[in-house]
């Protein structure tokens, strides 16, 4: 089905609006799904899922503020979690009537959707998560596991003030690694691929980045605690609602100890664990998503 592109004007928290630059397929009048990407990506990435889905679902995927031609404000600040939660929740609300089939995400989208179906689970009648950490398992990991404070140390890299300039250098030479370096197979990084990835960091990667800075869910350094700081109480956390995980095992990033205790934050939860699959699953084994996915949203739960 025929992929189409649109510009949804929402009315942002802070009073200046915001726009979303938006990819969609599937009827009209199809229960909605909506897809949310991570860094260093943009929502082209779920053409191809959503090319699956569409005969039965109407899918959605934005790119998220500061990415792609969506609005890019300048400050840290509009990149914290509330302001990244009100986009998407006006998405919803902007975008048809009734809550959502379901809400799907991977990497930073995840982290999106994680805090949205705890604050507002009324707008999704499920979760859908991919390779992206729940904030309760994602803390403990970064608190007590030295492992996961040397996998997540990249974090603090894309916090310095020149980082913009250090991934730009010689063709993006450093971002090139975030494929490649993660687990699983990079096959699916074609040269027409690339061009695609040329074109949205050639559109500015101070939105992207301001995520990081904007969170303190991260390794500690001698300057700042980070992760270290930071505590949730169990009910700002838990998710009550029917949840798919689908984890590709060869996460070099997140390693599969985010998976444990899960089911103590999620209650309603189903795993589905992909050995041989990294963190960039969505590319490595679309079809077997679409089908996983397709499963959930007929299983009664």
């Amino acid at each position: 089905m025929k992929i189409e592109t649109f510009e949804q004007a929402l009315p942002g928290l802070d009073g200046r609006g915001i726009t979303l630059s938006c990819r969609a397929c599937g009827p009209l009048d199809a229960p909605r799904l909506i897809l949310l990407h991570g860094f260093p990506e943009a929502a082209f990435v779920w053409d191809e899922l959503m090319q699956l889905l569409a005969p039965r679902y109407r899918c959605i995927a934005p790119n998220l503020r500061g990415y792609e031609r969506s609005s890019a404000p300048a400050e840290v600040e509009a990149y914290r979690a509330k302001h990244l939660m009100a986009d998407i929740k006006a998405l919803i609300v902007a975008t048809g009537e009734g809550p959502l089939a379901a809400l799907v995400a991977h990497d930073w989208g995840g982290a999106v959707a994680w805090n949205l179906a705890v604050q507002a689970p009324a707008l999704m009648q499920r979760l859908i998560i991919i390779n992206s950490p729940h904030p309760g398992t994602f803390l403990r990991e970064l608190q007590l596991s030295p492992a996961q404070r040397e996998a997540s140390a990249y974090m603090n890299f894309l916090c310095r003030p020149d980082a913009e300039a250090l991934l730009a250098e010689d063709g993006y030479a450093r971002l090139w690694p975030f494929f490649t370096d993660k687990g699983g197979s990079a096959a699916w990084l074609t040269e027409a691929l690339r061009a695609r990835y040329r074109e949205v960091w050639d559109q500015g990667l101070t939105g992207p980045l301001n995520y990081y800075r904007a969170s303190p869910m991260r390794p500690p350094t001698p300057d700042d605690p980070g992760a270290m700081a930071l505590s949730f109480a169990p009910e700002f956390v838990t998710v009550t609602l029917p949840t798919l995980v689908i984890w590709g095992e060869e996460d070099r990033a997140l390693p599969v100890g985010m998976l444990d205790g899960l089911e103590h934050f999620v209650p309603r939860l189903t795993l589905h664990r992909v050995p041989g699959a990294g963190h960039w699953i969505v590319h490595e084994r679309p079809e077997l998503l679409a089908g996983l996915i397709r499963d959930d949203l007929r299983a009664d739960r």
